[in-house]
C-alpha cells in the first residue's frame, strides 16, 4: 500500500479521466450505424484502445524503472529521435501534404511525438550539467540548438504545426536562469511578424523608426544612460525582422496556412472554404448550450460537418454533445493536471527531474492551449491534437509514456538519485 501512496495519485487519477473521456468522444465522433464493437480493431476507437493498451504495458515498465536510466539514455534518445525525423524525407509517407509518417504494416508512427519526448529529456540532461550557466553565449546557443534542431526538421516536412509546440521549451529554460530580456526580444518579434503581415512593411518600419525616437527622447528627458549604437543596431535588426516577413510568409508557409493566418487576422472572411473548420466547429459548441444535446445525439458531429472532428477538431465534438459542463470540466482536468505537475516540480530536488516535469508540463499547456484555441477561432488551425483526447496512437503513446515517466521522477522527488 505504501508503494502505491508514494506516486501522484491526483495526477493518476486525472490523466485517467482524461483518456477515457478521450475514448468516448473518439467514439461518439466517429460513430456510424456500421458499428459492431469498440473493439473492432478497423475502427478508430479499437485503434485508439490498441495504443492505449500499449501506453499501459510501457506504463508498468516505466514505474518501475529507476529514474536514473531516463537520464542515462537521454542522449541516446535524443540523437535517435534526429536520425527518425531525418530519415521521413526519404522514407516517409505524405499525410495532409506533410511528409512526417511512417507506415509499419497496419500501423502508422509519426516521429514528431516521440521527438518532444526526447528533446525534454535531452534538454534536461545538459541544464543540469553543474558546468551548464545559462549567463554564458556558449551555453545558450547550445540549448538554442537542442531545440532548433528537431523544429527545423518538423517545419521542413513540412508541419509548422507540429514544430511550433517546441516553444514551449522556452518556460523551463527560462526557469533555469536564462536572462527574461531574451523572451521579452522574442515576444517582440513576434509583435513585429503580426504588424508586418497585417499591414505592411513600410508601415511597420515607421511605427518601429517613431517608437525609437520616443525611446530616446523618454531616456533623454529622465536622463536615463542610453547607448545609441547598441540601440540603433537593435533597430536595424528589427526592421531587417519585419522586411523579411512577407518573404517567409510567402516561401516557407504553404497556401493552407497562409489563409488560415489571414482568417485569424481578419484579412480573410471565408466561412465556405479555409476558415469552414473553425465556422463550423464554433457552430457545434453553440449548440451543445449548457448541458449539450447528449452523448451520440450532436447533429454537427453526427452530420459530418466538422472535419477532423475526431483529431485536431475533437473539443467541437465535446461542446456539441457535452455543452458547456463538458468543456469546463476538460479545461479544469487539464488545468488541474499541468498545475499539478509545476507544483511537485518544484519540490524536486534533483535537477535532471525538475527540469523534465517543467517541459512535460510546458508541452502539456501548449497543445492544450493551441488545441481549444484553433477550436474557438482564437489562433490559427495548425493541426495539433488535444493530448490524451484526440484520436491518435502516436499521441496517445508519447505523452502517456511522458506523463508516467513524470509519475516515475515524482515517486522519488525528495531524493537527490
Amino acid at each position: 500500500m505504501n508503494r502505491i501512496l508514494k506516486y501522484d495519485l491526483i495526477s493518476l487519477i486525472t490523466y485517467a479521466s482524461l483518456v477515457t473521456f478521450g475514448i468516448i468522444n473518439v467514439y461518439s465522433s466517429s460513430y456510424t450505424e456500421l458499428f459492431t464493437s469498440i473493439f473492432d480493431y478497423t475502427t478508430l476507437v479499437g485503434k485508439q484502445l490498441i495504443f492505449l493498451a500499449i501506453s499501459l504495458i510501457a506504463a508498468l515498465i516505466i514505474i518501475f524503472t529507476k529514474s536514473k536510466f531516463f537520464d542515462n539514455i537521454a542522449s541516446i534518445a535524443y540523437l535517435l529521435s534526429l536520425i527518425l525525423l531525418t530519415s521521413l524525407f526519404f522514407f516517409g509517407v505524405e499525410r495532409g501534404g506533410a511528409k512526417s509518417w511512417y507506415i509499419l504494416g497496419p500501423v502508422s508512427f509519426q516521429p514528431s511525438e516521440f521527438a518532444k519526448l526526447c528533446t525534454a529529456l535531452f534538454l534536461a540532461k545538459f541544464l543540469s550539467i553543474i558546468q551548464t550557466d545559462l549567463n554564458k553565449t556558449r551555453d545558450i546557443i547550445f540549448v538554442g540548438t537542442i531545440v532548433f534542431i528537431p523544429f527545423l526538421l518538423i517545419t521542413l516536412q513540412p508541419d509548422p504545426g507540429s514544430a511550433i509546440v517546441f516553444l514551449a521549451f522556452i518556460f523551463p529554460i527560462l526557469r533555469e536562469g536564462l536572462d527574461l530580456r531574451f523572451f521579452y526580444f522574442g515576444i517582440i518579434i513576434l509583435l513585429i511578424l503580426i504588424l508586418t503581415l497585417v499591414f505592411n512593411f513600410f508601415i511597420s518600419s515607421i511605427i518601429l523608426s517613431a517608437i525609437f525616437l520616443l525611446i530616446i527622447l523618454y531616456r533623454r528627458r529622465k536622463r536615463i544612460s542610453l547607448n545609441l549604437i547598441k540601440s540603433f543596431i537593435s533597430l536595424i535588426f528589427l526592421i531587417s525582422i519585419s522586411f523579411s516577413t512577407n518573404y517567409l510568409f510567402e516561401n516557407v508557409l504553404e497556401q493552407r496556412h497562409r489563409d488560415r493566418i489571414n482568417l485569424i487576422l481578419g484579412k480573410e472572411v471565408d466561412d465556405k472554404g479555409i476558415g469552414y473548420n473553425i465556422n463550423q466547429s464554433k457552430i457545434a459548441i453553440s449548440n451543445g448550450g449548457l448541458f449539450g444535446t447528449g452523448f451520440l445525439e450532436g447533429t454537427q458531429t453526427k452530420g459530418d460537418f466538422v472535419p477532423r472532428q475526431h483529431t485536431d477538431y475533437i473539443f467541437s465534438t465535446i461542446g456539441e454533445e457535452w455543452g458547456f459542463i463538458g468543456t469546463f470540466t476538460t479545461i479544469i482536468l487539464f488545468s488541474l493536471l499541468i498545475t499539478r505537475i509545476t507544483s511537485r516540480a518544484e519540490k524536486q530536488v534533483n535537477h535532471f527531474r525538475r527540469i523534465y516535469c517543467y517541459s512535460f508540463s510546458s508541452l502539456l499547456f501548449i497543445h492544450f492551449f493551441i488545441n481549444i484555441g484553433m477550436s474557438i477561432g482564437l489562433v490559427p488551425s495548425v493541426g495539433i491534437p488535444l493530448p490524451y483526447i484526440s484520436y491518435g496512437g502516436s499521441s496517445l503513446l508519447a505523452f502517456s509514456i511522458m506523463f508516467f515517466v513524470y509519475l516515475n521522477f515524482d515517486s522519488s522527488r525528495l531524493k537527490e538519485d
